[in-house]
């Protein structure tokens, strides 16, 4: 990142709706190349970002230079209720846009899809519920150029301010990236659970490490 070039934090507003859809597809699978994994991003997007962006804007905080977004924090302020609504409306349709699009019918889609579901037989994606002692979630994104900078500090910093005003709590959300976790370490938060993820070994080579972290206000 240019030193030069200032970083500003502010409100999720409607136009960032793209610039964050681009960032998450471009950062979704820590160390694959983004459409490796998973051909479709208009489908891929929405699954990441489509509850915060459509049903709770007010909890979603974007780092902006030059008019171009770079960084995004979103989130939610009760992790239970946005369960709900993702199975009851934004899951179907995610998956009948997926049938629309033809997303089952690539062999690549195909491949991570069983990836995943073998984890999930596996019972690798269980996990204890924290949402009573930390109701939040979040979710952290930076375009690369811009990391190593202290963005990171701020949007979490921001983030917690908000919850915090909002009568929250605590926070909790997973991480599948090492380097991440000595950040988010040093930020004041502490790991609540720690799972080992089969589903990328066809792509890195290796199992990874997932990380539920937690911190309470």
């Amino acid at each position: 990142m240019d030193k030069l070039t200032p970083v500003s934090i502010r409100g999720f507003l409607p136009r960032d709706r793209e610039d964050l859809r681009r960032i998450s597809c471009q950062t979704a699978f820590p160390g694959i190349k983004p459409g490796e994994v998973f051909s479709d991003n208009e489908v891929l997007a929405d699954a990441l970002t489509i509850y915060f962006t459509d049903h709770e804007p007010q909890s979603c905080f974007v780092a902006v230079t030059d008019n171009r977004v770079v960084g995004y924090i979103i989130g939610t302020k009760d992790a239970s209720a946005m369960e709900h609504i993702n199975g009851k409306n934004i899951f179907p349709r995610l998956i009948r846009k997926a049938l629309r699009r033809g997303v089952f019918l690539n062999i690549s889609n195909l491949k991570f899809i069983f990836y995943c579901l073998r984890s999930a037989c596996r019972g690798e994606f269980f996990m204890p519920d924290f949402s009573k002692k930390f109701p939040a979630m979040l979710h952290i994104n930076i375009e690369s150029g811009y990391r190593q900078a202290g963005l990171g500090a701020r949007l979490i910093k921001t983030y917690e301010a908000y919850l915090r005003e909002q009568g929250v709590s605590g926070v909790h959300f997973g991480t599948l990236s090492e380097e991440a976790k000595g950040f988010f370490l040093k930020m004041g938060f502490t790991i609540l659970a720690q799972g080992r993820r089969s589903y990328l070994k066809p792509y890195l080579g290796k199992e990874v490490n997932f990380y539920v972290f937690g911190k309470q206000f």
